[in-house]
């Protein structure tokens, strides 16, 4: 069995602009089927609600309260799985294919060990939002989907810690090749199983969630035997020792990877209390805000697979001791994440009162929602580059196994300064839904600054 594995890198000689060019291209040819991978399962979501759209409003808003039920509680595991892809990537710079293996590992153990008290929350769902003040028939209808839902949670950590592995060896493209064929399964099987078709039961939103869970387990199966029987995967082993917990690198694994999942938590309760105070605002502002989200959403994938690669290329870079490597893997992700949101950022601008009509149609009624959503789009024009930016440089600092210090920036950045500054701008300043936009892109700009001061600051000490 071999030990040591040459990483796709060279040894770092010639003059710097080459140094420069090569991170460019490695970075892009990460990034790609990471966006790709990513918009998949955008594309995934989005069709489940609109397949739950055929049974009416009721299962529609029932549907937004189980992923929200949800989303809170599969973040907390996302975090953990994306510690895997800094282990992975700086034991492929070192070319150590034991540590591969081991961190392989034990992000597929602890998928499947925290995916059980993560379950607890999607099936008491019901009783959580009744305990916050939601109508019990809402509640009754969300706990329906939450049933079939949340046993896929575990399935779907475990393509996550695959697909991180994947990627740390510079082979993301069968995760996207998974997910491109998941799309249409998933949505036949959504519709199979909502309207009882070929025999099947007839199961409404129960019948949604089960079709996700059951897309989820494919896709685990699907990356495992993948990893397990294709090459250049299966000359790591990557399955070998399974059934052994490794404890030392499970406890590094959960050290890395809890605080970016506080960290993700804190940004989504800053967004979900946007929304509330949208709410407070006017039915108007809740709506516009909520598709100004959505178009955020899909753009927010563009910086989340250049942040993804530039985790991989920051740990390759550590991993074979090249402090000057790990600086230069950083700078060449936030300039590309800069180049490609700038781009669709003015696409953005210029195609705003399309985006609002899209959703709302042309009629008078909806003419004050779209105009709206307009305004919060160009506004968001500052939004989209720094979001793009804290993500991708939170990506490098976890490349260096450094997430303790952003869990702290998220909460200066997000709470200590985004969301006083959009209740001040939006009660007390008269901007109402632009003052809380202006308060997330302020709050996002400071936490960027502060990743990218600590990205600098650390990258000079492994340099001295």
């Amino acid at each position: 069995m071999l030990d040591t594995v040459q990483p796709h890198q060279q040894p770092q000689t010639g003059v710097p602009q080459n140094h420069l060019a090569r991170e460019f291209a490695e970075t892009l040819r990460l990034a790609v089927p990471m966006m790709l991978t990513q918009l998949g399962q955008i594309a995934m979501i989005t069709s489940d609600l609109v397949l739950i759209g055929r049974l009416g409003e009721d299962a529609v808003a029932a549907a937004a309260l189980a992923q929200t039920v949800y989303f809170v509680s599969f973040t907390f595991g996302l975090g953990l799985m994306a510690a895997v892809s800094p282990l992975a990537a700086q034991a492929f710079g070192a070319g150590d294919v034991r540590r591969i293996r081991r961190s392989l590992r034990v992000g597929l153990w602890v998928a499947f060990l925290i995916s059980l008290p993560m379950m607890a929350s999607p099936l008491y769902g019901e009783h959580i939002l009744i305990a916050l003040g939601q109508a019990p028939h809402s509640a009754g209808l969300a706990q329906r989907y939450l049933n079939g839902l949340a046993w896929g949670i575990a399935p779907a950590l475990g393509f996550i810690a695959l697909r991180s592995m994947m990627s740390a060896v510079n082979r993301p493209q069968p995760p996207l090749w998974i997910t491109l064929a998941a799309i249409p399964a998933n949505f036949a099987l959504v519709y199979c199983l909502i309207h009882g078709l070929f025999g099947l039961p007839e199961l409404g939103l129960f019948g949604a969630g089960l079709a996700t869970t059951l897309v989820n387990l494919g896709t685990f199966i699907a990356a495992l035997a993948i990893a397990g029987w294709h090459k250049p995967f299966s000359d790591y082993h990557p399955l070998a020792h399974l059934w052994r917990i490794d404890w030392p690198l499970t406890r590094q694994l959960i050290v890395i990877g809890a605080p970016i999942s506080f960290s993700l938590l804190l940004e989504y309760g800053l967004f979900s209390s946007a929304a509330l105070l949208m709410g407070l605002i006017s039915t108007t502002a809740l709506a516009a805000h909520q598709i100004a989200l959505q178009v955020t959403a899909v753009l927010f994938m563009v910086p989340l697979g250049i942040g993804m690669a530039a985790t991989v290329r920051v740990g390759h870079a550590f991993g074979r001791d090249d402090p000057a490597g790990v600086r230069r893997a950083g700078l060449v992700a936030a300039l590309l994440g800069i180049a490609f949101v700038s781009a669709l950022t003015v696409a953005i601008i210029l195609g705003r009162y399309e985006l609002g009509r899209l959703f709302f149609g042309n009629s008078e009624a909806s003419a004050p929602t779209v105009e709206l959503t307009a305004t919060l789009l160009l506004v968001g024009a500052t939004f989209f580059i720094a979001d793009a930016l804290q993500t991708i440089m939170g990506g490098a600092l976890r490349g260096i196994n450094d997430t303790r210090m952003t869990l702290v920036f998220a909460a200066i950045g997000y709470w200590c300064v985004g969301f006083p500054i959009a209740w001040t701008l939006a009660f007390h300043g008269g901007l109402g839904a632009v003052g809380v936009w202006t308060g997330l892109s302020i709050g996002s700009f400071v936490y960027a600054g502060l990743l990218i001061l600590r990205f600098r600051m650390l990258t000079r000490k492994l340099l001295e």
